[in-house]
């Protein structure tokens, strides 16, 4: 397909001309640039031009969204017109990570580690919130948990509580491996190093205070030097910075040691030093540091509860957009591993509900088709503790039902301080939230969900509905503009688009294939697993469906196969995605994972060639799933129908569990 020149001269004006970018490259999707000074990019004229889909702004990088067998087209030609050097992925991630500043850096750090172990995290939350329910007293009975009253439960609760526990026993384990993998190192020295922290022979973390009342702290002599024997169950700060040093170490001693000897130096002694330094010096100082920050924190919500409440409840859904909300995970884990509990998960949990109300509110307010549907399922996913498709989706554009949700959240915040609602673990957000919090406060944190559920969805009505009689007004009388909706900040998107000529064709071609008429199509599954809808992507991009309609499949196996006889129209070069066109013009794409072009094609081995013919349940691609799950990008993979095909009148959805090439996932109707 031709590509209009005067189309990229405006993109390239628009991100303020070719001496406004320092390096730009592309992935399947859309064009990445690391520019000089992103407060010259002109939105307005981005939001005009035909070939974008969609723009954000990401860790430094701006992304202009295109759409896959396009974008390599218009970034060959913005090449020409700039005169520039072709850059790779690397080459604009690292400008761009150079603008960040420490904090921005410390942030995305600590999001790159925690992010990997969440659905551990998350699995223990939920178990430990059923072991809550079948130990907590008063829930079903007065004065009596259910295992008090039904004896027969009370081992089934037990097992229940030793596997759900065993996440935050072992939590330093966890960090090790991922903040290992972060810098650099050997994620097995990293587990490794996190189990020494917790060895059984070390005195539990969760006993210390105890044993410091009691004058029973057991010590190492080291030649006089009397070092604490403790474990450091529950804690972050002590194994984040271990495992720094033994990544930075390990990384040294590779440089530098022969290979012939590596196996017998390099693990021994980073092993070693780092376990030494951890128990004699970084433990105890971190210690000390950590125990000094979780103080702070419950003098202030022991002392100014209301407005600690207020702030952080209030403001959780602007940390959701900067991507802060990660950083406190490391707060929470630590203050339910030295106080037994966080007052900050309870409002994380509404705060999700807040903003999937004000998002749900907007189905009663907005009147495109399109966008109500959005409202309404993406604020089924903030309730079950997924806000960014609500977010981004819908508040964010609109921006009054985000102010609202935040409104609700603050309101919550100081109730649910006011009233010192914790939780045991960290779960699921939402409305699952509950599991997490102890039985004794329930009765509060269902007052709060009633204020969030309510507060917003009224406020946001209300509003918007006295906004659109404005409007209309203003139209009426002719002194209106036409309302546009802000971009949505998405992480990836596509389009297709064509002449009106070519459109006609295909149209034509959609009427007839061969000599029998079509009118749907139906496109089988190319993996086996659950389909689900676009919605649960996480990815603003494909669950906006910023990028047409479709369906997303989590896979259980590992292969993907063609799910109708096709003609390869596109390979992406790095082997996660493929775009197949039916013989009516119908274009699918299949792009396995979220963000998995990072991968460069690793893991990834594709079977076919643009150009080629296959047959349905053909193989097309194979992917190494521990690779992928590895480098922490989710598998979920969405099949995609591109917006901008004429002959496209709907598209229906079908989920559940699915077999590769036995169940239809679309049906794909046409016109004429």
């Amino acid at each position: 397909m031709a590509i209009d020149k005067k189309q990229v001269e405006e993109i390239v004006r628009a991100v303020g001309g070719k001496e406004n970018i320092e390096a730009a490259t592309h992935c399947v999707t859309r064009l990445r640039f690391a520019l000089y000074d992103e407060s010259k990019v002109d939105t307005e004229s981005l939001d005009q031009n035909d070939l974008v889909k969609g723009q954000f702004s990401s860790q430094g990088q701006f992304q202009v969204v295109i759409g896959p067998g396009l974008v390599d087209k218009v970034y060959d030609e913005m090449i020409q017109i700039t005169g520039g050097d072709r850059s790779s992925k690397d080459d604009v991630k690292a400008v761009a990570g150079k603008k960040q500043n420490p904090i921005q850096r410390a942030i995305k750090t600590l999001s790159d580690i925690f992010i990997p172990i969440l659905p551990a995290i998350i699995t223990a939350g939920l178990l430990l919130g059923i072991n809550n329910i079948l130990t907590g007293p008063g829930i079903f009975f007065d004065g009596k948990s259910l295992v008090d009253v039904y004896p027969a439960w009370k081992d089934l609760a037990s097992i229940i509580n030793t596997i759900a526990s065993t996440a935050f026993t072992f939590l330093p384990a966890l960090i090790g491996w991922a903040a290992v993998k972060r810098f650099g190192g050997s994620p097995l020295l990293g587990i490794v190093l996190g189990l020494i922290l917790v060895h059984p022979d070390l005195l539990s973390a969760y006993g210390y205070a105890d044993a410091v009342n009691e004058g029973t702290v057991p010590t190492w002599n080291l030649f006089g030097w009397e070092i604490e024997k403790i474990g450091y169950q529950g804690q972050v700060l002590p194994v984040l910075v271990s495992a720094y040093l033994l990544a930075k170490m390990e990384i040294f001693l590779n440089k530098r040691v022969h290979d012939s000897i590596k196996l017998l130096v390099v693990a021994p002694v980073t092993l070693l030093i780092t376990g030494f330094l951890a128990f004699t010096i970084i433990g105890p100082v971190t210690f000390a540091i950590a125990n000094a920050i979780t103080s702070g924190l419950i003098y202030v919500y022991d002392s100014y509860a209301a407005l600690g409440g207020l702030i952080y409840g209030g403001l959780y859904a602007l940390l959701v957009i900067t991507g802060m909300h990660h950083t406190f995970l490391a707060v929470d884990v630590q203050l339910i591993g030295s106080q037994g509990g966080t007052f900050l998960w309870p409002m994380l949990a509404l705060s999700n509900i807040a903003q999937g109300s004000a998002a749900l509110a907007m189905m009663l307010v907005l009147r495109e088709k399109k966008m109500r549907g959005l409202a309404a399922t993406s604020s089924v996913s903030a309730f079950l503790g997924v806000t960014e498709p609500a977010i981004f989706g819908v508040n964010i554009r609109y921006r009054y039902p985000f102010i609202f949700g935040m409104v609700g959240s603050a309101i919550d915040g100081v109730l649910l301080t006011m009233n010192n609602v914790q939780a045991t673990s960290i779960g699921v957000g939402g409305v699952p939230g509950f599991l997490s919090i102890f039985p004794n406060k329930w009765g509060v944190f269902f007052i709060g969900m009633a204020i969030v559920l309510v507060v917003p969805f009224v406020l946001t009505v209300l509003f918007g509905r006295a906004k659109m009689r404005k409007e209309d007004r203003s139209e009426s009388n002719g002194t209106g503009t036409e309302s546009k909706a802000v971009t949505s900040q998405s992480a990836s998107g596509v389009s297709t688009s064509t002449t009106n000529t070519d459109s006609n064709q295909r149209t034509r071609r959609a009427a007839q294939v061969g000599n029998e008429a079509v009118n749907t199509l139906e496109i089988m599954a190319p993996l086996t697993g659950q389909a689900v809808s676009l919605e649960q992507v996480p990815d603003p991009a494909f669950a906006e469906k910023q990028m047409g309609e479709g369906v997303a499949i989590e896979p259980s196996g590992n292969v993907v196969v063609a799910p109708f006889d096709a003609q390869v129209a596109h390979v992406i070069k790095s082997k996660h995605a493929v775009i197949l066109e039916h013989a009516s013009g119908l274009q699918v794409l299949i792009h396995v994972g979220i963000n998995t072009v990072s991968l460069k094609g690793e893991g990834f081995n594709m079977h076919v060639e643009a150009g080629e013919h296959v047959k349905a349940g053909q193989k097309l691609l194979e992917f190494d799933r521990k690779v992928i799950e590895d480098a922490g990008y989710p598998l979920i993979t969405p099949i995609i129908i591109p917006d901008g095909q004429d002959m496209v009148e709907r598209v229906e959805v079908t989920t559940g569990d699915v077999t590769s090439n036995q169940n239809g996932v679309l049906k794909v109707h046409l016109k004429g």
